[in-house]
């Protein structure tokens, strides 16, 4: 038993030893990272994942930053029956642009790299149906990537771990149509975690198709 305990804080401080090489964007602005994203690629460890991602289609995130420098995030993924909406709230860990959002199982969200006008790479660290995986998404402000988005992202997660055939690039839907005025948002609009919560609201993707976990879900049948 002895052997066992040792054995586990062993993994935990290998694992705290990892999170911690994975920088965050230096003078990280919440304010200027709020607004319409699209997911354009996504790379991930995750079995479940990687059994699906080659269903996987585009989706969206609208930011919008709260005064306390969390993020509230609203979540489109195109599916065949329509649009699944999903929203949840970002908590800040210490540093700017360093959460976790315990409703979907992300125990560490880090945004890595951004310029905020093109791309961001963003980072997860997630548990999902018992397991621990990692999790890189290409943010793009519009459907198609610039070159020096991709070239960020797959500069990035081979540093975390991730390889090549690992990696997706989404397609486009327009099963979800881009919020009405979606640019920079207000923070004083919206509300702060301690009014809105953690949360993930309904409808979301049905049991048999992936969640928010992968941001995206099944693509429709041809």
């Amino acid at each position: 038993r002895m052997r066992l305990v040792l054995l586990s804080w062993v993994l935990l401080l290998w694992v705290s030893a990892t999170l911690a090489e994975v920088l965050v964007q230096p003078d990280f602005d919440a304010k200027k990272f709020s607004g319409l994203w699209y997911v354009v690629s996504m790379v991930s460890d995750c079995k479940v994942f990687l059994g699906k991602k080659d269903h996987l289609l585009m989706s969206t995130r609208d930011i919008n930053a709260t005064k306390g420098g969390c993020l509230n995030v609203h979540m489109e993924f195109p599916r065949a029956d329509g649009c699944a909406q999903v929203d949840a709230t970002f908590l800040k860990m210490g540093s700017e642009g360093h959460f976790r959002v315990p409703a979907l199982g992300y125990l560490d969200v880090r945004v890595a790299d951004t310029d905020y006008v093109s791309f961001a790479v963003v980072y997860i660290y997630k548990e999902l149906e018992g397991a621990l995986s990692t999790l890189v998404q290409l943010y793009s402000r519009a459907q198609d990537a610039s070159p020096q988005a991709l070239k960020a992202f797959q500069d990035f997660y081979p540093t975390v771990g991730l390889q090549d055939d690992m990696m997706v690039m989404l397609p486009k839907s327009d099963a979800c149509s881009p919020p009405q005025g979606s640019t920079l948002a207000t923070p004083e609009s919206h509300p702060s975690p301690a009014q809105a919560g953690d949360r993930v609201s309904s409808p979301g993707p049905p049991r048999d198709a992936p969640g928010p976990h992968f941001l995206s879900p099944l693509r429709p049948a041809v």
